[in-house]
């Protein structure tokens, strides 16, 4: 049943504020502003990572209420992360490049507005009854339109800073590399999903954990 959200994720990529490419080291200002940022930034994108794993693992319970809760907890891990975010922008100062002070708002701005979307899902996914499962599937697939759309903004509220010599600064910055999150295999009755260990990783393809959930194997999904 959450394969539905699942592949509304998979069609949209997960905010990822590395780039591939190395920088010639063209100053130390906009390096040391990367570091800033990349360094409060860190554990946000690993929550936002986390989160997105958790609501692709719920892909295969069966459980409606389950599946709520996991969905719920996620998408508001995600506006707390944006929002921090935008906070970590912020604290970073406008970025030492063309028009930086409008790139820096222009990022806050669009930050902030993702966080209330995302809340809005949120509250569309606490609204459903799990007790009717076909009107509880029925409003998950309009929560996965909507999220199809958040993760277009998702991707555009820091694709300034991702751009030219501030892009590339960053990608050599660990704090923004792309990480990797990992839930543990649920034992048997059990379909909590917790965010469990996770590494570094640099695919070229930022819905590359879409990619290793569908490939583990699962239970077979009701609808």
């Amino acid at each position: 049943m959450n394969k539905k959200l699942a592949a509304a994720l998979s069609g949209g990529a997960v905010l990822v504020l590395v780039l591939s490419g190395c920088s010639d080291d063209e100053g130390d200002k906009v390096g040391d502003w990367a570091k800033t940022f990349c360094d409060q930034a860190k554990p946000q994108i690993q929550k936002r990572a986390n989160a997105h794993q958790i609501i692709i693992s719920t892909a295969a319970d069966s459980k409606p209420a389950e599946i709520q809760a996991a969905d719920s907890k996620a998408f508001q891990d995600i506006a707390d992360a944006d929002r921090a975010l935008a906070k970590a922008v912020e604290a970073a100062g406008a970025p030492p490049v063309e028009n930086g002070e409008k790139v820096q708002q222009d990022a806050i701005k669009e930050l902030n507005a993702t966080a209330v979307a995302y809340e809005g899902l949120k509250k569309q996914v606490d609204a459903l009854d799990p007790a009717n499962q076909q009107k509880f599937a029925d409003g998950l697939q309009n929560v996965a339109d909507g999220l199809t759309k958040i993760e277009k903004m998702d991707q555009a509220a820091l694709s300034k800073l991702e751009e030219g010599e501030l892009g590339q600064a960053m990608a050599k910055q660990p704090g923004c590399q792309k990480p990797t999150a990992s839930v543990p295999p649920k034992v048997s009755g059990s379909a909590s999903p917790q965010a469990g260990s996770t590494s570094s990783d640099k695919g070229s393809d930022s819905t590359e954990p879409t990619k290793k959930a569908s490939a583990k194997p699962t239970r077979k999904s009701s609808e």
